[in-house]
């Protein structure tokens, strides 16, 4: 028993090792498009045929990286709101585009989860992300809808333009280097480089406004 139970704790901390390794690749390389299982092996000095033991695949791992990221935020937004009360729409947008904007990791995966990670593994963990990150998203509409003024249905709308905008500026705000270069010699095409922050913030502030504004105007 306690044999089983010390290899139990092993595994455990040998894929913890493996996703600290992925979160310091992807910061230090700009993101995960060209993040590899060799390179996340190496990087938590483990065997690259180890790896094969704790994730099934690259996509495995990063999902799971996603998940931690959506309990991550919705504990973000639930701290914020803690003595926060009546929010205006606008109030209530800055606090969704600054809580996004300080998880980049999270940012990132925003555009490769629906791309190619949850449908390139088996179905029980899809289920389990799924799960895992609808049980935060509810949390995360309870929360801004208990502190603030605008409606659940009114929330629900203002996360999913949230998710879809953070998950397109992002990759924009962090070009290639072939990319970064090729702006670099076409001043027009540098605002595509566009600040990432307060494009999202202002973006998400009028559509907060908006929908609110719209609520009262519909019957």
């Amino acid at each position: 028993m306690h044999h089983r139970a010390r290899s139990a704790e092993a595994k455990q901390r040998r894929a913890e090792d493996l996703l600290a390794a992925a979160r310091d690749l992807a910061a230090e390389r700009g993101g995960v498009r060209h993040l590899t299982l060799a390179a996340v092996t190496a990087a938590a000095g483990l065997h690259p045929s180890a790896v094969r033991r704790y994730f099934a695949s690259r996509e495995e791992l990063l999902l799971e990286l996603a998940e931690r990221e959506w309990k991550q935020w919705s504990d973000a937004v639930t701290t914020r709101l803690a003595d926060q009360r009546a929010l205006t729409p606008a109030e209530t947008a800055t606090l969704v585009s600054s809580t996004l904007a300080a998880q980049p990791l999270f940012c990132d995966l925003l555009t490769h989860v629906p791309l190619s990670l949850e449908g390139d593994v088996d179905l029980e963990r899809a289920r389990r992300y799924k799960t895992r990150s609808f049980e935060a998203y509810d949390a995360i509409v309870e929360a801004l809808t208990v502190a603030g003024t605008m409606s659940a249905a009114q929330i629900q709308d203002l996360i999913t333009t949230a998710l879809g905008v953070t998950a397109n500026l992002w990759q924009i705000a962090h070009p290639t280097p072939t990319l970064a270069q090729l702006y670099a010699q076409q001043a027009r095409w540098r605002h595509a480089a566009l600040d990432f922050e307060p494009r999202l913030t202002r973006l998400l502030r009028a559509a907060a406004i908006g929908l609110a504004d719209y609520s009262r105007r519909t019957p």
